[in-house]
């Protein structure tokens, strides 16, 4: 197949253990600057240069110039969903012992998946709003029903923002962790800017773990119903 030559340079670049954390550590939708990212990766900042010119080549990452710094991101959401895929498929090996850390932990209560909610966090909204009927959720496809819009409207969330290139409106996204789908696509990504915007949910400095707010806690249950 013409295609396989691409997708074995595509595997090579991500299978790099030093490649493989910085792309993971940019699933949470932020730019962070090449010295972040090496600390993060664990190498030298001339490895960490050798890295992002890379993957920015292969277009896996973009990079923005803002006076004398530059700032890397996921090029796109695809990048992203791809990378989830990855995560999903290396859970499902064998297990390999290592001592849970507090890393882990917050990773699995709450985190971003690129721009919207996953961990027990995202699970937990999702299975809430299926709950109510306010969403439908198959294994390839998502509705928003029309009391799901009102509730989400009536909230606060802003569901008339342009739609921006072709990006699925709502859809479901496996989650690694929790095995089980949370919601993505422009829904999703409202519902995570709205938890930020309202103080419910908070980044930490680096990595996609987000701490979530005592009134955090009381919004997801009362508003959403979900149990976390």
């Amino acid at each position: 197949m013409p295609v396989v030559p691409q997708l074995a340079e595509v595997a090579q670049l991500v299978g790099d253990p030093g490649r493989a954390n910085i792309l993971s550590t940019l699933m949470d939708g932020r730019a962070l600057t090449a010295k972040e990212l090496a600390i993060v990766a664990g190498v030298t900042a001339q490895t960490a240069s050798s890295h992002l010119a890379k993957l920015v080549e292969r277009e896996l990452l973009s990079v923005e110039k803002r006076g004398p710094r530059r700032f890397y991101r996921l090029a796109t959401p695809l990048v992203a969903r791809m990378l989830e895929g990855i995560m999903n498929v290396a859970v499902t090996g064998p297990p390999r012992f290592r001592p849970p850390s507090r890393i882990d932990s917050e990773m699995r209560r709450a985190r971003t998946c690129y721009d919207h909610l996953a961990g027990e966090l995202g699970v937990a909204v999702t299975d809430a709003m299926i709950e109510r009927r306010y969403l439908i959720l198959d294994a390839d496809a998502g509705e928003l029903t029309a009391e799901g819009s009102c509730f989400l409207v009536d909230i606060g969330v802003d569901l008339t923002a342009p739609v921006r290139s072709r990006r699925a409106f709502c859809r479901p996204c496996l989650d690694w962790s929790e095995r089980r789908p949370h919601l993505a696509g422009r829904v999703g990504a409202a519902i995570a800017h709205l938890g930020f915007e309202r103080d419910w949910i908070r980044r930490r400095r680096l990595g996609r773990s987000v701490e979530i707010t005592e009134g955090g806690v009381v919004a997801f249950k009362e508003m959403f119903g979900a149990r976390i």
